[in-house]
């Protein structure tokens, strides 16, 4: 299980290569949300998402003769171009598997930083059971998009970042809300927080109908999306919590906050009219809680992360054009 000590190791080995994201602030999302906002630009982070610094820490922790044979990894995108980036860097070969209504922009880009990429139809084909197949048939190691240790470790990093920004900001009590997938994300930055911010709350944020840790955390066990597609937030749609990170976040986060994805088009024009960043539909479901749920919020101040900006064109046009 991941703990503070393998996020430390972790930030250890980012340094010098992840980006340290600021936190961004406008008097403008202040006035809508009803109270101070700091907003966590991960979409800022190289390949554009916070992916990068999970894949990163996991490839970085693999020994040398495990490394040498190469990595495969199962993502919509952003995981995928992170695993990519950090297989590269350290030169090994990368086999990502991805569906294939994936955004073109993400597929691309993949190709681009140089893994194969494997399409598969997410609606009838088992991407576990690709991704088992392939690593057994050319002994490459899996790393998977959130339910691995240090993959999780990597992503907490971010809140290690925020838990020191809000020192410094007098922020002592505040959620945190986080864009949710299967919780990779949301745990690692929990676990950062209750060692150096016990203050400041982890709350998973998710695309209505795909709500599952949100549902999860409140039945008290894993909940299954009943859909795999069908929304523009692909970047943060799984088919359920995490293995190990449901327990962390059951034991750690709040209660779970849904968006529809008006909202998330809705936060993404403002994050460009008033941040002035990119963010993709999925990554904008953190800011959209905060500003559209503020309800459902206490205190007078708020985190909330944009994990990824990788988006086409046409979706920000949509966005921009809807709620310009």
């Amino acid at each position: 299980m991941t703990d503070i000590t393998m996020i430390r190791s972790a930030a250890a080995r980012l340094k010098g290569h992840a980006r340290r994201t600021p936190l961004l602030s406008s008097p403008f999302l202040d006035e809508i949300a009803g109270r101070r906002v700091f907003v966590k630009p991960e979409c800022l982070q190289h390949t554009g998402s916070f992916k990068y610094r999970g894949a990163r820490s996991a490839v970085s922790a693999l020994d040398s003769d495990t490394r040498a044979r190469g990595v495969i990894a199962f993502s919509s995108g952003n995981h995928a171009q992170g695993v990519a980036l950090a297989a590269r860097e350290h030169g090994v070969a990368s086999v990502i598997i991805m569906p294939g209504d994936s955004p073109r922009m993400k597929i691309d880009n993949t190709r681009a930083l140089g893994a194969e990429v494997v399409l598969y139809d997410r609606a009838t084909e088992d991407r576990d059971a690709i991704g088992a197949r392939l690593a057994g048939e050319r002994g490459l190691t899996l790393i998977k998009p959130y339910d691995e240790p240090q993959v999780i470790a990597g992503q907490g990093t971010i809140g290690l970042e925020i838990a020191e920004d809000a020192v410094a900001l007098g922020v002592a009590e505040a959620d945190v809300l986080v864009c949710c997938g299967g919780g990779g994300l949301t745990s690692g930055i929990a676990l950062a927080l209750e060692a150096d911010a016990p203050g400041l709350r982890a709350r998973p944020c998710e695309p209505q109908g795909f709500d599952d840790v949100t549902r999860s955390l409140a039945s008290g066990k894993i909940e299954r999306n009943a859909h795999l597609s069908g929304s523009l937030c692909d970047a943060i749609i799984t088919p359920q919590p995490g293995e190990i990170t449901f327990p962390i976040m059951q034991r750690l986060c709040g209660p779970g906050l849904v968006v529809s994805e008006d909202e998330c088009l809705h936060a993404m024009a403002l994050a460009w009219s008033r941040l002035k960043v990119v963010a993709e539909p999925g990554g904008a479901a953190a800011l959209a809680a905060a500003l559209f749920h503020a309800d459902q919020i206490d205190g007078d101040a708020v985190f909330a992360t944009i994990s990824g900006g990788n988006v086409d064109a046409e979706v920000f046009q949509t966005a921009l054009t809807r709620f310009a």
